[in-house]
């Protein structure tokens, strides 16, 4: 069975730093972070090209999260990682990575592209 482990969550303090890892029996050709938090919908974060062709390692965030959250591929790990920095109150949430193909040749920040997801790992921001 395909499966994703996400390690790496924890508490910290606003301004903080959190190194998340999605560990993969297999990838595909896009591999994504999403959180979510009770009551809201579900936001996607960050994703990145995991296959082996030129666009392998572009990577593509939210707005919430540009400057300081970096998504990396290690692929002889089938692993990639998501360095957070700066962190605030409102990144509190479960992080979930996914993996699923692509959508007109492209990686999207979009649920429904995605069909292989982790259990998540919890991050908590607070004082």
């Amino acid at each position: 069975e395909d499966q994703l482990v996400e390690t790496g969550g924890g508490s910290v303090q606003p301004g903080g730093s959190l190194r998340l890892s999605c560990e993969a029996t297999r990838l595909n050709y896009c591999l994504a972070w999403f959180r979510q938090v009770p009551g809201n919908e579900r936001e996607a974060v960050a994703s990145i090209y995991t296959d082996n062709g030129p666009k392998k390692g572009t990577t593509a965030y939210a707005d919430s999260v540009k400057g300081r959250f970096t998504v990396s591929l290690d692929n002889a790990k089938n692993t990639v990682t998501l360095q957070m920095d700066s962190l605030r109150a409102e990144d509190t949430g479960l992080y979930v990575c996914a993996t699923g193909g692509l959508y007109n040749g492209v990686c999207r920040l979009r649920s429904s592209q995605y069909r292989v997801w982790g259990r998540g790992t919890q991050v908590t921001v607070a004082s």
